[in-house]
C-alpha cells in the first residue's frame, strides 16, 4: 500500500445501523438480540460461553438453509431497547449490568452463566421489562469478551511482563504481583532511636568525665558521638522516646539492636545492656504498664580493641501497642556486668515487621 497522492471520496456510516453476515443454519427474527461467535458470523443471542452481543435485529432473516455467510442481517447497535427480565427487578436496579438469557430475554448477573453482557438498565417499566441502554455493550466489547472468557485468557497469571528495566525475573502478572506484595510485607521497617539526653532520673546529660560514676555522659570525638558509661557496678539507665509507626505488625516480634564499643581493661567484661520498656497508648493511664523488655546479649571480646559490636534484644510480640502509641525506652549497661570496662553506646534503633494498610 501506498500513501495518497490525492484526494479520496470519504465512504463512512454512522454506526447505529450495521449488517452483520449470519451464520448457517441461522434464523433470525426481528427485535431479537444477537451475537457472533468466535467465527465473527451472527446468530440469535443466548446465554453461551464465547459469544458477544453486537446488537438487536431490525429484520427478519433465515439462513436455516443457507452457507455461513449466505445472507446477511441489519442490526441496531444504538439507543434504548424495551427488555423482558427472566426474573424480577425492581427501580433500584436502574444502572445495573445486563446480559442475555436468550435472543428475548435479559437478566442481572446473579442469573446467567456466561454473563454476555448487552447493556444497561435506563429505565424501569415494570417487575418484568425495562429500557436498555445497547451501547455501552457495543462499545465494550472487549469488556464482553473478558466477561466471557472462562479459559482464564485474560487473567493476572496470563498478562506477560515485558520488564524493559530488568526489575525482575518473573514473566507474568500475577507472579509479580505476588513478588511485590511479599516484598512489601517481608522487609523490615526501621525505628531510628534518637540518642537520649536525660537519665531515668530525669538529669540532663553533659559531657563524659572520666571518674568512678554512675551517671552516663556524652562521648564527643573527631571520630564519633555516642554516650559513655565508666565501668561501675550499677551504671545509671538514660532515657527516650519513639512513637510505633502506623505500618507496624504488631502481630510480629520487634528487635531492639544496639552498635556499643568497650574502652579500658585489657580482659573485658560480658556487658549486657538491660532495656526497660513501657506503652503509652490511647485509653491507658500512661505510667501502668508494665516492663516488656530485659537484657541484650552479651558483649565480647577485648575492651582495649574498641571494636563496634552488635548486640539485640526481642520485644515479643504480645506486648507491643498498634499505632497511634509510643515505646518509651529507658537503656543502661546491666548491673554488674560493668566491672572493668567502659562502654560507649553509638547508635541504636528498633527492627519492626511491616503490615499492608488498608486504609
Amino acid at each position: 500500500m501506498t500513501a495518497l497522492t490525492k484526494d479520496k471520496k470519504l465512504e463512512y456510516t454512522e454506526g447505529v445501523e450495521l449488517a452483520f453476515l449470519v451464520l448457517a443454519t441461522a434464523e433470525i427474527f426481528a427485535g431479537s438480540f444477537v451475537c457472533v461467535d468466535a467465527n465473527g458470523y451472527s446468530q440469535p443471542g443466548a446465554d453461551t460461553a464465547g459469544f458477544i452481543f453486537e446488537g438487536v435485529a431490525i429484520e427478519h432473516v433465515d439462513n436455516s438453509l443457507g452457507l455461513d455467510g449466505a445472507k446477511s442481517v441489519v442490526l441496531r447497535r444504538r439507543g434504548l431497547i424495551k427488555a423482558l427480565f427472566g426474573t424480577a427487578i425492581s427501580i433500584a436496579n436502574v444502572g445495573d449490568n445486563v446480559f442475555l438469557v436468550d435472543d428475548q430475554t435479559v437478566d442481572l448477573t446473579a442469573h446467567t452463566t456466561n454473563d454476555i453482557f448487552c447493556g444497561v438498565i435506563a429505565g424501569y417499566i415494570d417487575t418484568t421489562h425495562a429500557w436498555i441502554d445497547i451501547e455501552p455493550a457495543i462499545r465494550q466489547a472487549d469488556v464482553a469478551t473478558h466477561i466471557a472468557d472462562a479459559s482464564g485468557a485474560h487473567a493476572a497469571s496470563a498478562i506477560s511482563i515485558a520488564d524493559a528495566g530488568l526489575f525482575t525475573a518473573q514473566t507474568e502478572m500475577e507472579a509479580a504481583l505476588q513478588e511485590i506484595y511479599q516484598h512489601i510485607i517481608s522487609t523490615k521497617g526501621i525505628i531510628t532511636i534518637p540518642m537520649p539526653t536525660i537519665t531515668d532520673a530525669g538529669i540532663a546529660l553533659a559531657a563524659f568525665a572520666d571518674a568512678e560514676d554512675p551517671l552516663p555522659g556524652f562521648c564527643v570525638t573527631a571520630k564519633g558521638l555516642g554516650i559513655r558509661w565508666n565501668d561501675h557496678a550499677t551504671p545509671t539507665a538514660v532515657g527516650t522516646k519513639v512513637m510505633i509507626p502506623p505500618d507496624m505488625d504488631i502481630a510480629a516480634n520487634a528487635v531492639v539492636h544496639i552498635l556499643a564499643a568497650k574502652v579500658g581493661a585489657t580482659v573485658g567484661d560480658a556487658t549486657k545492656f538491660t532495656v526497660v520498656a513501657y506503652n503509652n497508648e490511647v485509653a491507658a493511664l500512661y505510667d501502668a504498664d508494665d516492663d516488656f523488655g530485659g537484657d541484650t546479649d552479651a558483649m565480647v571480646g577485648d575492651a582495649d580493641t574498641k571494636t563496634v559490636q552488635h548486640v539485640t534484644l526481642t520485644l515479643a510480640l504480645a506486648n507491643l501497642a498498634a499505632y497511634p502509641a509510643a515505646l518509651e525506652l529507658t537503656l543502661q549497661p546491666k548491673d554488674g556486668t560493668l566491672g572493668t570496662d567502659d562502654v560507649i553506646m553509638l547508635s541504636q534503633w528498633i527492627e519492626y515487621t511491616r503490615k499492608l494498610l488498608t486504609s
